[in-house]
């Protein structure tokens, strides 16, 4: 059965991937590209809801962005650490996977296995790249690290916006899966409470960075490397 795919989301916790870029999997899919999200852990020490409504939930959200496979790494919540036994873990399901693009958490953030997946992550990534690593699996380095910026306190300014206008019902759709944890709260993750429910928050911050590139909903990312532009006279976004 074919696994590999071209955009795969990590998310420290169900819930996160869709909340950080859910709008942008989304149009991946419209576009013909095969995505994935992995969970790094169950959210088993989560406040609301069980694992396994979680485990429900994410399968829901799954369907709704058209993501073609979910795997959760297995991971402890609230102990992602960047080990070797946790980085080999990583490695095994990027060589599964071989995704040209990987989605992660920025590299700071308020909850610690945000912070420490991204490390984590963009360790094995490298990794996964070099052939006497791990256990004789084909080696496989994906192309490209993107880090999420939605919820961001940090003064970072997104290295690109994706439009995501036509998909945000959909990533909306996608957030409201997850009811045991969503539903009547103010805060999840990096997103602060502002007086508003969790739902009006992440449409208020859509519109912020979708008007960032003149669209009505977007989601922000950065890259620790320059983006190159093919063509300079047909670049998006007016300046004055």
């Amino acid at each position: 059965m074919e696994r590999a795919v071209d955009v795969l989301a990590v998310g420290p916790h169900p819930d996160d991937a869709e909340l950080l870029c859910g709008g942008a999997l989304a149009r991946c899919a419209d576009q013909g590209y095969r995505t994935a999200i992995l969970d790094l852990t169950l959210g088993e020490t989560g406040t609301r809801g069980t694992p396994e409504m979680r485990g429900e939930e994410a399968a829901r959200a799954g369907r709704v962005l058209g993501i073609a496979e979910r795997v959760n790494a297995g991971l402890p919540d609230a102990g992602v650490m960047n080990t070797v036994d946790a980085r080999e873990r990583i490695v095994e399901i990027l060589r599964a996977l071989k995704p040209r693009v990987v989605i992660l958490p920025f590299l700071r953030g308020r909850h610690p296995d945000h912070r420490l997946a991204a490390e984590l992550c963009r360790d094995a990534c490298f990794l996964a790249g070099l052939t006497r690593y791990g256990n004789g699996e084909p080696p496989h380095r994906p192309h490209k690290i993107l880090y999420g910026l939605a919820f961001r306190e940090d003064p970072v300014k997104p290295t690109f916006v994706v439009d995501i206008t036509d998909q945000f019902d959909r990533k909306m759709e996608a957030i409201r899966s997850y009811s045991s944890q969503f539903d009547d709260v103010t805060q999840a993750g990096e997103a602060f409470p502002t007086g508003q429910s969790l739902y009006d928050l992440v449409e208020s911050q859509s519109r912020h960075y979708g008007s960032l590139i003149r669209r009505a909903y977007g989601e922000p990312f950065y890259t620790e490397e320059t983006v190159e532009i093919e063509d300079i006279a047909r670049m998006r976004v007016r300046s004055l």
